[in-house]
C-alpha cells in the first residue's frame, strides 16, 4: 500500500519544492531545532507514529541508546548524505540509513556517538562537522532510542568507506528530501499487524522506516 502524506500549506511547499538555500536552512535549523540533546523522557517520534501499537510493544528494560549523524552537505545546493549498509550485515542488510550507532560510556553524549560513527563508517573528519542541534528522540521497534544529530558538512570533506559496515555512502538533495509531496506512506504485515511507515524514493533509492522517518521529522520542524 502506498499513499502520499496530506499537503502542507502552499507556502512552505514552495519553499521546500523549490532551490533551498543553505544559509536559509542553516538560519531556521539554529533556530527549530533542540539546543540540547533529549537524553531522557520517553521518544518524541518512533515506529509508533504511523503503528501506534509498537510504543506498546517494546520493552523499556531493553531500551539502548543510540545516536546518527543527519549530514548536510554545505553546497550552493544543500544535499544529506546517506549510506548503503552492507548486505552481509546481521540486521539491516542493505537498507539506507544515516551514520550511527549504540551511544558508549566513553562518548561524548549523542554527538560525539554520532561523529564517531561516521568516521569510522565513512571516514567523515569531525573536524569538518558543525552541528547546528538535535531533533526528537525517535524510538524504534526493536527498543533503540535514536537521538537524531542535524549537522553542517564541509563540501571539501574526504570520505573513505568502511567495507565492512557500509557498500556505498551518496548524496540526495535536501529540496527533493524537503518537499511534501515526495513523502509516502507505505505498509507492510509485520508481528501480526499492518504496520505503516514513511518513504521516500529517489531515483533507484528506496528510503524508508526509520530514516525515513526522521527526514520527516526533520521537514515537519523546520519546514512545516
Amino acid at each position: 500500500m502506498t499513499a502520499s502524506l496530506p499537503p502542507a500549506e502552499p507556502s512552505t511547499i514552495l519553499a521546500a519544492e523549490g532551490s533551498l538555500p543553505l544559509a536559509d536552512f542553516v538560519e531556521r535549523a539554529r533556530r527549530r531545532l533542540f539546543h540540547a540533546a533529549p537524553v531522557t523522557g520517553e521518544a518524541a517520534r518512533g515506529d509508533h507514529d504511523l503503528t501506534p501499537q509498537f510504543r506498546g510493544m517494546v520493552d523499556p528494560s531493553r531500551m539502548r541508546d543510540a545516536a546518527v549523524l543527519v549530514p548536510v552537505m554545505a553546497r550552493p545546493e544543500p544535499t544529506v548524505l546517506l549510506t548503503l549498509r552492507s548486505a552481509h550485515l546481521s540486521s539491516h542488510a542493505g537498507q539506507i540509513a544515516f551514520p550511527g550507532g549504540k551511544i558508549e560510556p566513553f562518548d561524548e553524549g549523542p554527538a560525539g556517538a554520532a561523529l564517531r560513527e561516521a568516521q569510522e563508517e565513512v571516514g567523515l573528519d569531525p573536524a569538518r562537522v558543525t552541528p547546528l542541534g538535535y531533533l526528537d528522540a525517535y524510538l524504534t521497534r526493536t527498543a533503540f532510542r535514536i537521538v537524531p544529530v542535524v549537522a553542517l558538512v564541509d563540501a571539501a570533506a574526504e570520505l573513505t568507506i568502511n567495507r565492512d559496515e557500509v557498500d556505498e555512502a551518496f548524496e540526495v538533495p535536501l529540496g527533493f528530501l524537503m518537499a511534501p509531496g515526495n513523502h509516502q506512506r507505505h505498509s507492510r504485515q509485520s508481528d501480526g499487524l499492518t504496520r505503516m511507515f514513511h518513504a521516500m524514493a529517489y531515483e533507484d533509492r528506496f528510503i524508508w522506516g526509520v530514516t525515513a522517518g526522521i527526514l520527516r521529522n526533520l521537514y515537519e520542524r523546520i519546514y512545516g
